[in-house]
């Protein structure tokens, strides 16, 4: 799309080969007439090659995603040895400054694409990003956490069928790749209709900063980057321990009681049908009530919330592996 392109033009400004400038992505006010500005960082090599879109923080209260787009660029991992990267690590700003996912109308802008310029607040934005920065983008990172307590195992979402994203997935390398439908009006999904591949990656829960998912995901973007010949020779590449785990389907395990509840088992782990994953008990020491695996699998999300309802979704479990494309990806290693 853009392997030739000299001159990037985004929000109104031109970017030529070698360039690196900060674009302010400017929507609209506080109520306090203060100016609220999206900065967007483009780097750009003098040599022609692909452009990516790093973002993170569409929902405001998703930490992880903005500290991992931080050291790329504290670390010049931004810097491309060809193409150009723009990251755009607080896209919903409005929601970054209350520590809240939606915007202050209550809109998620996760749920609004492709956007309408005279729209909510968040459309605009979505309008905007769609608009005026995607047309030049060949890839896109996104980068999220799980909601609320709900802390998410390090994975990628993939679109079900979709095998060249499946294979960025796999290079992006995070312990699991997850088949996942696009919602409508999402990031992911406009962009899958605009035909430019989008790796999203979950991580941890909102409003924290874990430094072990933080790590997977600057590994993640420096294997990618050099998959594309695209990353700096000075920064080394760790090497993958081993494959991403493909998960087919997954279903989340509900609490049947409500209560104080006590984790049995950490997230990532593999575990057996029947097994003790948590405890709910009352607070006066008369109820004690057992949280049991629906089934063998992979515990992706686990609920961290000391309290939990009737109802709270507090396991997400893998119910069925791609049995073919994991023996695939083995017998090729072999």
């Amino acid at each position: 799309m853009s392997e030739f392109v000299k001159t990037l033009e985004i929000l109104g400004e031109k970017i030529e080969l070698g360039e690196s400038k900060t674009v302010d992505f400017n929507i609209a006010k506080l109520f306090t007439s203060t100016n609220i500005a999206i900065p967007v960082i483009i780097e750009r090599s003098l040599i022609p090659g692909p452009t990516i879109l790093i973002t993170a923080a569409i929902h405001g209260d998703e930490i992880n995603g903005v500290e991992i787009v931080r050291q790329l660029i504290a670390r010049k991992i931004n810097k491309p040895k060809r193409g150009s990267i723009i990251c755009i690590p607080i896209l919903n700003v409005f929601g970054f400054l209350n520590t809240e996912r939606a915007f202050p109308d209550g809109r998620d802008l996760n749920r609004v694409f492709p956007g309408n310029k005279r729209g909510s607040l968040a459309s605009r934005v979505a309008y905007y990003l769609t608009t005026q920065v995607l047309p030049h983008v060949d890839y896109c990172i996104d980068f999220h956490t799980g909601g609320a307590s709900r802390f998410n195992a390090p994975q990628v979402r993939v679109n079900p069928g979709d095998e060249k994203l499946l294979k960025l997935a796999k290079v992006f390398n995070v312990p699991f790749i997850v088949y996942s439908k696009n919602l409508k009006k999402s990031y992911r999904a406009t962009c899958n209709k605009l035909g430019i591949p989008i790796v999203l990656f979950e991580g941890g829960k909102s409003l924290e900063s874990n430094i072990q998912i933080v790590n997977y995901g600057v590994r993640g973007i420096k294997r990618f980057l050099y998959f594309l010949d695209m990353l700096d020779s000075k920064f080394n590449v760790t090497n993958p321990i081993k494959d991403s785990m493909i998960i087919e389907k997954s279903r989340w395990i509900r609490a049947q009681k409500s209560g104080l509840f006590h984790l049995n088992i950490k997230c990532s782990q593999w575990v057996e049908k029947g097994e003790i994953l948590a405890t709910i008990t009352d607070p006066y020491g008369k109820m004690t009530f057992n949280v049991t695996a629906t089934n063998e699998g992979f515990i992706i999300n686990v609920n961290q919330t000391p309290i939990v309802h009737q109802g709270d979704a507090i396991f997400h479990i893998s119910t069925k592996l791609d049995i073919q494309k994991n023996q695939e990806k083995k017998s090729t290693d072999e």
